[in-house]
């Protein structure tokens, strides 16, 4: 809030008086002193622009902040949206795309969960795309391999349930639990074990977790539309209205 005001404090300046730089610098210190002192009094009449130019300055910055994450997107859309590898849900020819980067052990991704349900169910025109992004530790890193072996060996249509049950799953992820897992959607456990270290699983991992570096993603959940983040938790009406937002300027 301080710069923001130093900043209103030269935009109200130049509001005053406008003045270019070189004007600045061949004043003299008297000359100074007294500009000094216009402004100061200009300011004091007139209070109301320092709000003014604070107002346009956030303005001006939320905006550059857009624009700077539209920015991001359209750098690595491919990446995002077409990685080739990445589950798909929803509607697969849906008109909007919500990507989700989640980890198995982020409460909020869990609670995020329920609310893009809710809205699939609502808007059956959306896609969605989940990318394993495991930052939570060891046991975030098991889970996310488990379940890309798993659609890697038994497809797309048995990824989905397995995801859920990971997702609602609030035990530890572990080697015992992970095969108690497989055995319950009748999947061999040994296979899959097997698959979790194999070249094609390192590689997707790493190469989310690049794309998240560029994307500037540090935490889960975070999405991502067509043209902007929802970085963090956010409720279904909000990401509804977000959905809608995208698809009228698309």
């Amino acid at each position: 809030m301080i710069a923001a005001l130093r900043m209103a404090l030269v935009g109200a300046t130049l509001l005053a008086t406008p003045l270019t730089a070189s004007d600045f610098k061949d004043m003299t210190a008297e000359q100074r002193a007294d500009f000094g002192a216009q402004v100061r009094a200009y300011l004091l009449e007139n209070p109301q622009v320092i709000a003014e130019a604070i107002t346009i300055l956030q303005r001006q910055q939320e905006q550059a902040a857009v624009q700077a994450e539209s920015s991001l997107i359209a750098q690595n859309y491919d990446a995002i949206f077409n990685d080739g590898f990445s589950w798909v849900g929803g509607n697969p020819d849906g008109d909007v795309t919500i990507v989700e980067f989640m980890d198995y052990r982020c409460g909020y991704c869990r609670k995020a969960q329920a609310e893009v349900a809710a809205l699939l169910k609502q808007d059956p025109n959306v896609r969605l795309i989940i990318k394993e992004f495991p930052i939570l530790g060891p046991q975030s890193e098991l889970a996310s391999r488990f379940a890309i072996a798993v659609r890697g060996l038994y497809g797309a249509e048995t990824y989905g349930p397995v995801h859920n049950t990971l997702m609602a799953f609030k035990g530890d992820i572990s080697d015992t639990s992970l095969s108690q897992m497989a055995q319950g959607f009748g999947l061999d456990y040994t296979q899959i074990k097997e698959k979790m270290t194999a070249p094609a699983v390192n590689n997707e991992l790493a190469q989310t977790r690049a794309l998240a570096q560029a994307l500037q993603i540090s935490g889960t959940p975070t999405f991502v539309l067509p043209d902007r983040f929802i970085r963090g938790y956010a409720p279904g009406p909000d990401m509804a209205a977000m959905v809608n937002e995208v698809r009228k300027t698309q």
